[in-house]
């Protein structure tokens, strides 16, 4: 079972924790961490995109001349799709990207996920977050201590306002809860800091 060192918020160890096998030491798999991410991104995928069909573009519907006669082509509306200003055919049409993907395989995709930081040295676990005030200095302060300078997502096991307050501001950081964490926010951070508490809880939920 990996056995990972708990620091302080000034870098420091300040004891071990030990963490489920079959979750922070797996296999990783590149194809189910792959479709974990797609299946995330189509479900934030806006799908307002709208042309208007023949029936919503604004204009008469009066045939303009007669069917026979004139030596013109016969044409029935100016809301035409073969006029300009005319209505669009096949356009797209708002739609929901979003598909069920098994809870097993983004169980899965979390495990290996998880592992790849850890096996990349990528993954801190700090004894709390504790912050006195929500200001964004302390917080860029603590961060430039634990070496998480660049994209970093904070993993809380609960509420913690001051640091929700003091993070926000700051560009890169995520804050995330053990329960909400993500496939794809612990794919595009490069650093991963747990709380001791969501470490345990990510440990044993996911075992």
């Amino acid at each position: 079972m990996p056995t990972v060192d708990v620091v302080n918020l000034s870098n420091q160890k300040v004891g071990e924790i030990t963490l489920a096998e079959s979750v922070f030491g797996t296999t990783v798999n590149e194809a189910l961490l792959w479709e974990s991410v797609r299946h995330y991104m189509a479900g934030v995928r806006s799908g307002t995109v709208k042309t208007k069909r023949r029936w919503e573009v604004s204009g008469s519907g009066k045939k303009l001349w007669r069917q026979k006669g004139t030596g013109r082509a016969r044409i029935g509306s100016i809301r035409s799709p073969l006029w300009r200003h005319g209505a669009t055919v096949h356009g797209p049409i708002p739609r929901d990207y979003s598909y069920h993907l098994p809870k097993k395989m983004l169980l899965g995709a979390l495990r290996s996920a998880l592992t790849a930081k850890l096996r990349d040295g990528e993954l801190k676990v700090v004894d709390a977050f504790s912050i006195a005030e929500g200001k964004t200095r302390l917080v860029a302060s603590a961060l430039k201590q634990l070496e998480a300078t660049r994209t970093v997502l904070l993993v809380e096991a609960g509420e913690n306002p001051n640091l929700m307050k003091g993070s926000r501001n700051i560009p890169g950081v995520t804050l995330s809860s053990s329960k909400e964490v993500t496939t794809y926010d612990l794919l595009r951070h490069q650093k991963v800091v747990l709380t001791q508490a969501a470490a345990m809880k990510l440990s044993e939920g996911l075992a």
